[in-house]
């Protein structure tokens, strides 16, 4: 992935970066990033391999048990591998958490420290800036995502599902001329139950948000390579076998693939009742993102904090990196644990639903 940085960076991006980060060297068996300990920089792998891996501490049975249902090792389960021109420490930039991963060198490699203050003032700061590393990190974290997933099976599809509702955090993170543009720039599109929205394999054409009904998002188990399953009559007399991962509900975005440079989603999305969806066509969202840098800003914050939740979200539901606690034990004041809800989660749930039924209620007037 050497070249999305060079290809979505402009020279200024960089000097700055060369100018307020560091080099460092890593010897082979360095640690970069460890689990529950705060990440206070951004990292840039200039040369050498990374290697990222879920592990859980010995005394913790659950943990025991999973790793013991994997064949895994409790000391650490490797789920990717990171060559140079990948970023490091990202997911503190797009989301606050304490990481469940280790990261650690496997051979000598150099690394571009950015600390995250400078980095989170100059992206306030500099809209054009945070547009294009706000992009660059959601085409990163989406290929790391397929990784993650080839490296542990397409079993764990079904765990990639965001512990994140989709609409708490899209519709708090848009602007209301945000929604505005969405709502003038879509068509808003009556779906029968049992219809195809987007087939696995296709290209896909628009950017989905439901509105009312549901979705079940599928994967087709056949041993098809994906070129024979774009062109296969998949609704026609051929039987297929399909497993159905998550329904979606509404709020929830489909479609965004092409906008992260990912290739054909290998799941489909059929409506499971009636339903309604506003499209906004992948052509028309494109020339948008290039032409207004404050909203390209903000839709791949939301992009890349959205897929970092499914890299977290398979991480917990592994087993690994968990923090336990029974109905017979009180909590403990000094941990944060999974479920918790913060006061800002909280205000962020109120601001989406508002702007959300404003989004209703205009789809409906017009």
């Amino acid at each position: 992935m050497t070249e999305v940085l060079l290809r979505e960076l402009n020279n200024s991006d960089i000097d700055w970066m060369l100018a307020t980060g560091s080099r460092e060297e890593l010897a082979p068996g360095t640690v970069l990033i460890r689990p529950n300990q705060a990440v206070d920089s951004l990292y840039i792998l200039l040369d050498g391999a990374l290697t990222v891996s879920i592990s859980q501490a010995d005394n913790n049975p659950l943990g025991r048990a999973f790793a013991a249902l994997e064949g895994g090792e409790m000391s650490g389960r490797e789920i990717a591998k990171l060559s140079s021109g990948e970023i490091v420490g990202e997911i503190p930039f797009v989301e606050a958490y304490m990481p469940s991963i280790t990261v650690k060198a496997i051979q000598k490699s150099q690394v571009l420290s950015i600390p995250r203050r400078e980095l989170a003032t100059k992206m306030q700061q500099d809209i054009s800036f945070a547009a294009h590393l706000y992009r660059a990190t959601a085409i990163l974290l989406a290929d790391r995502l397929d990784k993650i997933i080839r490296q542990l099976g397409q079993s764990t599809l079904v765990l990639s599902q965001p512990q994140l509702r989709e609409i708490l955090f899209v519709f708090a993170e848009l602007r209301d001329s945000d929604i505005d543009w969405l709502i003038v720039a879509g068509s808003v599109n009556k779906i029968a139950a049992n219809t195809v929205l987007i087939a696995g394999g296709r290209p896909v054409e628009a950017l989905h948000i439901l509105l009312e009904g549901k979705l079940s998002l599928s994967i087709c188990e056949d041993e098809l390579n994906p070129l024979t399953r774009a062109f296969s009559n998949l609704e026609g007399s051929e039987a297929t076998t399909e497993r159905e991962l998550a329904r979606l509900s509404r709020g929830d975005m489909v479609g965004e693939t092409p906008f992260v440079e990912a290739p054909p989603p290998s799941a489909s999305v059929k409506a499971v009742e009636d339903s309604l969806v506003l499209s906004i066509p992948r052509a028309r969202l494109a020339a948008k993102l290039l032409q207004d840098l404050g909203f390209a800003a903000r839709f791949y914050r939301v992009l890349s904090v959205l897929l970092a939740d499914k890299q977290k979200a398979i991480v917990s539901q592994l087993g690994y990196g968990r923090l336990s606690y029974s109905k017979d034990k009180s909590l403990d004041d000094s941990l944060q644990y999974e479920n918790e809800l913060s006061a800002d989660f909280l205000a962020q749930v109120a601001l989406a639903g508002a702007r959300f039924d404003w989004m209703l209620k205009r789809v409906r007037r017009s």
